[in-house]
């Protein structure tokens, strides 16, 4: 039996990014400011507890059949920032705020303001990790597909068709997921779930 403090469900959006931002500006009232911080290592944690806690606001409109964890940490300390498993599957979601940039992404690589980053790869490495995690503790294959959930971005251009990475601005997640064709049981999004809440899956793998 599961122990409730190994129930990741109880996770919220963004926990993570908070347990770092914590450790980054200890004072309380300074961290409501965090954003506007001259410490820029605290600007970028607290920018990214924005992004995570919109789009875990957004996959919470994602309906009674998907189930949503947040800040699932592995044992060596990083984290999957999203994990929604639903009818279409499983989608590890990575939320990447860019305020007021523009986002282009091409066949392999993601550009911010034309600056190129390591956004695909990190993702696509990311989410074959979490299936073979998941694959061997629920006893079938578990295939995974990586997401990158973009916040706030003044534009997003994707010049893809069928991208091996599914970027989206993070407002149109729950349209996006829930309108793809199922390819999963009830009792297998059940299985699934039931092995990625429990924080014993990601500490053993």
């Amino acid at each position: 039996m599961m122990e409730r403090s190994a129930d990741l469900a109880r996770n919220r959006p963004g926990d993570a990014v908070l347990k770092r931002l914590v450790e980054l500006e200890p004072n309380t009232v300074k961290r409501l400011f965090a954003r506007w911080s001259r410490n820029r290592d605290v600007r970028s944690w607290a920018s990214g507890l924005v992004g995570e806690r919109f789009t875990g606001r957004r996959l919470a409109r994602l309906g009674a059949q998907w189930k949503v964890l947040h800040a699932v940490q592995w044992a060596s300390g990083s984290d999957i920032d999203h994990l929604a498993v639903g009818p279409a599957g499983v989608f590890a979601i990575n939320s990447k705020r860019h305020k007021g940039k523009e986002i282009w992404y091409g066949d392999r690589a993601i550009t911010v303001n034309r600056v190129p980053t390591r956004h695909i790869a990190i993702s696509q490495g990311e989410a074959q990790r979490i299936a073979r995690v998941l694959s061997r503790h629920c006893g079938f294959s578990v295939p995974v597909r990586p997401v990158i959930a973009v916040v706030h971005a003044t534009k997003l251009t994707v010049k893809n068709a069928a991208p091996p990475v599914l970027v989206v601005e993070a407002v149109d997640l729950p349209r996006r997921l829930a309108g793809m064709s199922p390819v999963l049981s009830a009792d297998q999004v059940a299985r699934i779930y039931e092995v990625a809440r429990d924080a014993r899956t990601w500490t053993r793998g």
